[in-house]
């Protein structure tokens, strides 16, 4: 096979092997397509180090990642699982000072990516003065408006400036992908704003269809174009525990009986080799 036909069926493992340690990574929101089926090819890589961004909020991936001692950062406007409550690996390193904690907020992480998308150093917002969420990022910067057109005798005009978030890999799931490439990913615009601030786009779907989803009106406006795209694997089932829109539901109670169990170190050692053992049968 050649060109896009060899990208369409790579093993899952062969993509996990293009994330190397240090890398940066952003990762979906709970509800936006998890690939789910890539976590643990990425443990089994074991490339460590890494900085996560969640886009814009994190969970039971981020959670395993944290719990299989692969991830030095995060920068995230909140980590759970849900209604099945607290991300216990995340919540565990904090207190243990395990790793760093970039607070965001929904808009900053977007506005970051944003800038790097379009190239530009950084990208100016207003919702973040006046938070404590200020002091604890002191990368982010405020500054006088220039195009302020008041007088002095109105006081200053601050504003925020939040710096491009340049990504190394961005990794998602998505219902399918046609055989060039191109990826089904409809209103979930934050899987776009991942793709267009990353080097490398690695994507999962649950089918290839033969139809251009480019060539059809009604499809074409929900797709990433497969010149945003590095690899595509088919992965059915492969945003579970967690739902994929259009396909199939969460399943809380997997996600309850994960929470329970990495409440320790012990436990969640004991569930990711259980799950390890069930792929291999």
């Amino acid at each position: 096979m050649t060109g896009w036909e060899e990208k369409l069926d790579p093993n899952l493992r062969r993509m996990a092997e293009r994330v190397v340690p240090g890398m940066r990574i952003a990762l979906p929101v709970d509800y936006a397509g998890v690939s789910m089926a890539m976590t643990r090819p990425l443990i089994e890589r074991g490339a460590g180090d890494l900085d996560l961004v969640c886009v814009p909020t994190g969970g039971l991936q981020v959670d395993m990642l944290i719990g299989a001692g692969l991830v030095r950062s995060v920068e995230t406007s909140g980590l759970s699982l849900g209604e099945a409550g607290g991300a216990p690996r995340f919540n565990q390193a904090v207190k243990d000072g395990a790793i760093v904690i970039r607070d965001a907020t929904c808009p900053a992480i977007h506005a970051g990516l944003m800038a790097a998308q379009k190239g530009n150093p950084f990208t100016p917002i207003r919702g973040l003065i006046g938070s404590d969420v200020l002091a604890n990022r002191p990368d982010w910067k405020v500054i006088d408006n220039p195009f302020a057109a008041g007088s002095p005798a109105d006081g200053p005009d601050p504003i925020v400036l939040i710096p491009a978030i340049h990504v190394d890999v961005a990794i998602f799931h998505a219902p399918m992908a046609d055989r060039a490439g191109n990826v089904w990913i409809g209103r979930r615009r934050e899987l776009a704003a991942m793709a267009y601030a990353a080097r490398t786009t690695l994507v999962t779907v649950e089918r290839i269809v033969e139809e251009s989803l480019l060539a059809d009106e009604i499809t074409a406006a929900g797709v990433l174009p497969a010149l945003y795209v590095s690899e595509v694997a088919v992965a059915e089932r492969g945003a579970w525990p967690y739902g994929l829109w259009g396909e199939y539901g969460a399943d809380t109670a997997e996600l309850q009986r994960y929470a329970k169990a990495a409440r320790s170190a012990e436990g969640f050692a004991d569930y990711m080799r259980a799950g390890a053992l069930e792929a291999a049968q």
